[in-house]
């Protein structure tokens, strides 16, 4: 492996792909309205498991951001 594999390779060990029910009890928001949120850029995008298929999945760690950023705002939002 190369150095930029190598550097790659780090880059996505950390990561795991959440299915949808998954996503579902992390946030607990509905289906609907995660796929809403996530076309309008307001929650990750998921990601393709199957080139042209439909199975989708979402980025652990991009969740685990965006629930970050909601806590964040509602403390912001409590010192304000």
């Amino acid at each position: 492996m190369n150095h930029i594999g190598k550097q790659q390779h780090h880059h996505y060990q950390h990561k795991k792909l959440m299915r949808i029910r998954e996503v579902m009890q992390m946030t607990g928001i509905s289906k609907s309205h995660i796929y809403h949120l996530s076309s309008t850029g307001k929650f990750p995008k998921s990601i393709s498991l199957v080139p042209g298929g439909t199975s989708r999945a979402w980025v652990s760690t991009e969740v685990d951001t965006w629930l970050e950023e909601r806590i964040a705002e509602r403390d912001q939002e409590a010192y304000a």
